[in-house]
């Protein structure tokens, strides 16, 4: 047996038994890991109110190779209040962790993704911007994250760049642009809105609108439809 002491976030709990919890966690050092909780719904004090999915907690597990882990202690190691008590912020916020939860592997770390997901809470946490446009530049990155990243600058066929200016054909399958020459694809960008989803590819989500951060979130809707099977729920 070994031990996994690592942060980690809480992306789904399911009741277990009478008492116990299955705990999906993104962890820093060990990636995707379920993890068995003894007690959890009993108030066991090894939990201490860590598995609420915005927090980052710090756990010790308990690794026998199997694919269920045990959950030994658990802390919180940040609150974010002000993410629970903003509807927008927590929606933004549990969108993010179920995109992780169906882009991350199990047992492979994704030191990326993991940083995109915590700076993600941290901003919303914040409270800056927008959290819409907040989640789609983070849902753009992590695509990118597990190499599901979108070519917004030139044609994934054959390469061709796309003039400033013009718009462009997207196959998300494919993972973006596909010019005329190479059969183009149903979902068309106008000019702008390719601006602004290279804005927020660039991680500068402040620079867009509403309106287009709606159409980022609906390409990496597409995205995660084409890729890792998720029902599309932006249209």
């Amino acid at each position: 047996m070994s031990r996994i002491d690592s942060e980690a976030l809480v992306v789904r709990t399911v009741e277990f038994g009478e008492a116990d919890v299955i705990a999906t966690l993104v962890t820093e050092q060990a990636g995707k890991v379920s993890a068995l909780v003894h007690g959890a719904r009993k108030g066991s004090r090894r939990v201490s109110g860590a598995l609420e999915p915005v927090l980052t907690i710090a756990v010790l597990l308990d690794d026998k190779g199997s694919e269920l882990t045990t959950l030994k202690e658990a802390r919180i190691a940040r609150a974010r209040g002000r993410v629970v008590a903003s509807l927008d912020a927590l929606g933004a916020a549990g969108t993010a962790l179920r995109w992780a939860r169906h882009l991350f592997p199990p047992r492979t770390p994704e030191p990326t993704g993991w940083r995109v997901l915590i700076d993600l809470l941290d901003v919303l946490e914040e409270g800056c911007g927008s959290p819409r446009n907040e989640l789609a530049a983070a849902g753009l990155a992590l695509l990118c994250a597990v190499g599901y990243g979108l070519e917004l600058e030139r044609c994934v066929a054959c390469g061709k760049a796309c003039p400033d200016g013009k718009a462009a054909c997207v196959d998300l399958a494919r993972g973006g642009l596909v010019c005329r020459a190479c059969g183009g694809a149903s979902t068309v960008l106008s000019c702008e809105d390719r601006e602004a989803a290279r804005a927020f590819a660039a991680g500068r989500p402040r620079d867009a609108t509403q309106e287009q951060a709606d159409t980022v979130l609906n390409l990496i809707d597409g995205a995660l439809a084409a890729h890792a099977g998720l029902e599309r729920r932006w249209r």
